[in-house]
């Protein structure tokens, strides 16, 4: 083997463990192929609610998945929509973002990108903890600005265009924010999709939490750091907005596809209010509810 040959193997090697496809060619994590998407996806946390909302669909043509990535396409109205499931967390979403946009935008054989970009519109149907005492469950919130408290962003180049620097720099001060956690990034909704999908909705900023637990405030065996970060948070105004739920997926969603060039939206059921204690036990119906407002939304 000569050393330019052996040198092309490296490079090939190094290339496959970039982009890294299974055997039957599709993408690693999802196990989907770039035909199995449509433009319009809809991304929701649970794979049993994949299923759930496809019956809302007129016909399913694809139906796959893979660990806690289950993926349905189908129809609904003549337009084309796929609802795949995340998971909980950013750490999940940075795997979902990249590797539809591979699917969309990337040869999986060759590793060539498009040179004509395909944009996806993705939007995420959640839930959330609301931190306002007048959202009351079962009421939906359209995230205009999502807050990471998760460091995703950081570990990319080129970002700084897409992020509300004043308001994250407001927030990390009220709120004394220490230099031992990741510093909070703020990336806007794709305006588009918020006037299309979530006209006459509340608006409000979402808190993306890395946890479930301490991260947002919740004392079980262990004290969270700041004891008072749940009512710091309520009591922050800018410009006239407020903070107004946490969940835990939307900040990287909306940087990712900011740099990407896809459009993104986050809209939420609040199923439990931190500041009143009230929680929805059965949200299943709120869910139903939002999603077919979503889909009669993008077909209209």
């Amino acid at each position: 083997m000569t050393f330019f040959v052996f040198l092309q193997l490296i490079i090939r090697i190094m290339k496959q463990t970039e982009l890294i496809t299974n055997q039957d060619g599709s993408v690693f994590h999802l196990h989907l192929l770039p035909g199995d998407i449509a433009d319009h996806i809809i991304i929701v946390g649970d794979p049993g609610r994949v299923d759930m909302i496809a019956g809302l669909l007129d016909k399913v043509r694809v139906r796959k998945s893979n660990r806690e990535f289950s993926t349905v396409t189908g129809s609904y109205h003549d337009m084309e929509i796929t609802i795949i499931s995340s998971g909980i967390g950013t750490d999940n979403i940075d795997i979902v973002i990249n590797e539809l946009d591979a699917l969309a935008n990337i040869d999986l054989g060759t590793g060539i990108v498009a040179e004509e970009p395909r944009s996806l519109s993705l939007i995420r149907l959640g839930t959330a903890g609301g931190l306002q005492e007048d959202l009351p469950v079962g009421s939906f919130i359209a995230t205009a600005k999502a807050v990471g408290f998760d460091g995703v962003l950081h570990f990319y180049e080129g970002y700084e265009w897409c992020l509300d620097h004043m308001l994250a720099d407001a927030l990390a001060s009220h709120l004394e924010w220490p230099d031992t956690l990741a510093y909070p990034y703020v990336v806007d909704a794709d305006a588009t999709l918020m006037e299309k999908v979530a006209a006459g909705m509340r608006r409000g900023i979402t808190i993306s939490s890395p946890g479930f637990y301490g991260p947002q405030g919740r004392t079980l065996r262990l004290q969270p750091f700041d004891s008072d970060l749940n009512e710091n948070i309520t009591s922050f105004r800018f410009r006239g907005e407020r903070i107004t739920n946490y969940e835990m997926e939307s900040s990287a969603i909306y940087g990712l596809a900011k740099l990407m060039d896809h459009k993104a939206l986050t809209i939420c059921v609040v199923i439990g209010n931190r500041v009143t204690g009230e929680f929805l036990a059965d949200y299943n119906p709120a869910i139903m509810s939002l999603a077919q407002q979503v889909l009669d939304a993008l077909s209209s």
